[in-house]
């Protein structure tokens, strides 16, 4: 496997992740659907800057927990779509040109000595990164379902587009 392999998945996942940030509205970013859970801006920004989790899995080989490490913090709609659209446009070409050299490198998440995780790069970028921003693209659907936000489809017609 090689980066370019995946870029039919990549632009696919990233079009309709980009669909569903330009439906938040900003009028309800306070919004939480219980107590424990994200804003819908924690959660929405979240989702915003996860590409950037791409570029982070092929240009490195561990994230450590305990080091400082700058998180991006969006605070609006269109802030968030521009740190997503920043970090899309930084990802794509990474994984256009990575190898499958580079996809057997192990990446490592850790907090200092204690390891979470130790996998292969093209498992870091399936899990960490990608099934990751899907999973809480998920999630910011049931957001928007509960603010009466018409759901865009992800693959196919939504309920809200028939």
């Amino acid at each position: 496997m090689n980066g370019s392999d995946l870029l039919p998945e990549f632009d696919q996942e990233m079009a309709s992740t980009r669909k569903m940030l330009e439906r938040v509205p900003d009028e309800h970013l306070a919004f939480k659907p219980h107590e424990r859970s994200s804003s819908l801006l924690e959660l929405a920004g979240h989702v915003g800057t996860l590409p950037a989790w791409i570029s982070m899995t092929l240009t490195t080989t561990q994230l450590d927990l305990d080091d400082p490490w700058e998180r991006p913090d969006p605070r609006s709609r269109q802030a968030i779509l521009d740190a997503f659209d920043k970090a899309v446009k930084e990802a794509r070409p990474l994984l256009e040109s990575a190898t499958e050299k580079d996809f057997a490198v192990t990446w490592t998440l850790r907090s200092g000595e204690q390891v979470w995780l130790a996998l292969p790069r093209s498992a870091a970028y399936r899990s960490l990164a990608l099934n990751h921003l899907i999973h809480h693209r998920a999630q910011l659907s049931v957001y928007l379902r509960l603010l009466d936000v018409p759901v865009p489809g992800m693959y196919g017609p939504s309920a809200d587009e028939k």
